[in-house]
């Protein structure tokens, strides 16, 4: 900042320099006071982006870094491998592939997957043909976003408040005014229900079938889902089989006479925090593991992906798991739960 002003003579000449030095103090004096305020402030957004794209970047790997975990159960057959929660989109494509490659050198005797195939209705079914690449029979129920049910805004504390009008006791069970919802898309969910079909995925909606797995004998039981209102428990006949429900939302479950119910939906919680893990060793809300609720055994899978709205699958604290059911063989570096 300059203040020239025009005086003849060498004295006008020193005044002016005097003036011009004045000014460029008074600016190196405003911007060092300047830098002193902000300079905090730049290192603080700088740190705060730097923690979030780390923050970031993490959620992504942890989104595409599956755990196994072993379920010990007396009884069971052996090699079932259960998942849950694909959400198949472009960006977890190859993650999927690999799933599907890590099931096979596991030598599964059969493959459960728990519903929720998509996330959006705008989602592109051919992707799920990678299921094709299991070399197992696979069976599957549909979850509520297979039929868009509770996906929408305020729609899902929606169908939970409606839960509580269902009756879930083995002999009265109905959750049929769940129905009553006009974002639900029973075509949609056909559509994925064929793909499936296409692909080699046998999709049960309220139906049992016994199988003979390498010996041992399976009573299998798929219930379609709860959110959507189809769910209606098939009338199951006596077996001395061990007996398996499957059904998306463990929050649709009832008492079945069964040896263990699997589900999926809730994500492990997605995102886990602090305090997460004492409150549900209290017995306040199951989100993942072995149920501490009911009578019958219930196990809730993590997931494979998740419904995150970008194309990444984003977890926190709550990897992908694939879970598996009495192995033959040991897996290294698997979690062990005993029912």
């Amino acid at each position: 900042m300059a203040f020239v002003i025009r005086v003849g003579g060498a004295g006008g000449v020193v005044r002016n320099r005097m003036i011009y030095n004045q000014g460029s103090n008074i600016w190196a004096d405003f911007m060092k006071e300047r830098l002193r305020t902000y300079t905090p402030h730049l290192y603080a957004t700088v740190f705060v982006l730097a923690l979030v794209t780390g923050i970031g970047g993490y959620m992504i790997y942890e989104g595409q870094s599956a755990g196994i975990t072993v379920i010990e159960m007396e009884g069971a057959p052996n090699d079932i491998v259960f998942i849950a929660d694909p959400h198949l989109k472009s960006g977890n494509l190859a993650f999927m592939r690999s799933v599907t490659e890590e099931i096979n050198a596991l030598n599964a005797s059969l493959v459960l997957i728990g519903g929720d195939f998509v996330t959006s209705d705008d989602d592109d079914l051919s992707y799920q043909n990678v299921w094709a690449g299991i070399n197992a029979p696979v069976y599957a129920v549909l979850g509520n976003h297979d039929y868009m049910a509770g996906v929408h805004g305020l729609n899902g504390p929606k169908k939970m408040l409606a839960m509580r009008e269902a009756d879930l006791s083995v002999d009265g069970y109905d959750v049929s005014m769940l129905q009553d919802d006009p974002l639900i898309d029973l075509a949609y969910g056909a559509a994925i229900a064929a793909t499936l079909e296409g692909a080699g995925v046998h999709v049960m909606k309220n139906e049992y079938e016994l199988l003979n797995l390498r010996g041992r004998e399976l009573m299998l039981v798929g219930v379609d889902d709860g959110w959507a209102g189809r769910a209606d428990p098939p009338d199951v006949p006596e077996t001395d089989a061990f007996t398996i429900y499957m059904i998306h939302e463990p929050g649709a479950r009832a008492d079945w006479d069964a040896d263990l119910i699997l589900c999926g939906h809730l994500h492990g919680g997605q995102f886990s925090a602090p305090g997460i893990d004492l409150i549900k060793k209290a017995g306040i809300v199951d989100v993942q593991g072995f149920c501490s609720h009911g009578e019958t055994p219930c196990f809730i899978t993590r997931g494979i992906g998740s419904s995150s709205m970008i194309q990444h699958d984003l977890r926190f604290g709550t990897p992908p798991e694939i879970v598996v059911i009495n192995p033959s063989v040991p897996i290294d570096g698997a979690v062990v739960v005993r029912a």
